[in-house]
């Protein structure tokens, strides 16, 4: 009775190695089929300055997240390309196959953690709320009533879905394929409020000034990762070192003031 305990344990922890050693080396084809494609292809809303939009004389998508990818993909000996998808189905893309990463300012939540995995955090970000200048509003607890508008799919829905009493409180949530006709709305007065990421949302600020203001209340503090599939695990190692590099020499640093006058990338 020992010996055929024994003897099946042993086969049970021989089982367990060869499925392990079987996932390890199908793990392990992610970054070289990126090598041998010899480019990986990003997913992003190309309208969400300054992370991710196509600029004004060609059309071309530039952006911040546009040169940190560029600048990884060199490091990584490969060539980057950019594919606009609509931002409520990109987790699905990615799976898919149709793109290799989303780096588009993504927040790391729990939720799409559960789908996806994540490259180390780049930045902090928050969740804040957008008014018009002349607005009375100077709280979220003013908003009771109010027209609330943001990007479906994003981590501003997840926000405000979490802040269950004060999207209760609302007459209508109006949401939006990107955070440009959101601010469009706002700006127009068909929403009273925007609920959107703090980087995008100032830099917007920044470009109209005197249109917009912040209130002091947010809907919670987040860090931006570049998602990638989990079954991905050697290109993403690889992705992280390459990240690594860029964030801790003068290229990130370059690459951080030109977007926003400082180095705010996480080291």
């Amino acid at each position: 009775m020992k010996r055929s305990i024994v003897k099946l344990v042993s086969l049970l922890i021989a089982a367990v190695f060869i499925v392990s050693c079987g996932k390890d080396a199908a793990k392990d084809k992610s970054l070289e089929q990126i090598k041998a494609k010899g480019v990986f292809v990003v997913g992003l809303d190309d309208q969400f300055p300054p992370m991710g939009f196509r600029g004004t004389d060609n059309n071309e998508i530039i952006g911040f997240d546009i040169d940190l990818a560029k600048e990884a993909a060199k490091r990584l000996g490969v060539k980057v390309e950019f594919k606009p998808v609509a931002w409520d189905g990109i987790i699905f893309s990615l799976n898919k196959g149709d793109i290799d990463v989303v780096w588009n300012g993504m927040t790391i939540t729990d939720e799409r953690k559960a789908k996806i995995e994540f490259s180390k955090p780049y930045l902090n970000n928050r969740q804040i709320i957008m008014v018009q200048a002349d607005s009375t509003i100077t709280g979220k607890d003013m908003l009771k009533g109010k027209i609330v508008g943001l990007q479906l799919g994003s981590s501003s829905e997840n926000a405000l879905n979490e802040a269950a009493d004060l999207k209760k409180s609302l007459k209508d949530i109006k949401k939006y394929e990107n955070n440009t006709l959101a601010l469009m709305d706002l700006a127009s007065k068909r929403v009273d409020a925007v609920v959107i990421d703090e980087i995008v949302g100032r830099w917007n600020m920044a470009k109209k000034p005197g249109a917009f203001k912040v209130l002091n209340d947010d809907l919670g503090k987040e860090l931006y990762g570049v998602g990638i599939r989990k079954t991905d695990l050697t290109f993403k190692e690889a992705l992280d070192k390459a990240l690594d590099e860029v964030k801790n020499d003068k290229t990130g640093e370059e690459i951080s003031k030109k977007w926003f006058g400082e180095n705010i990338l996480l080291k």
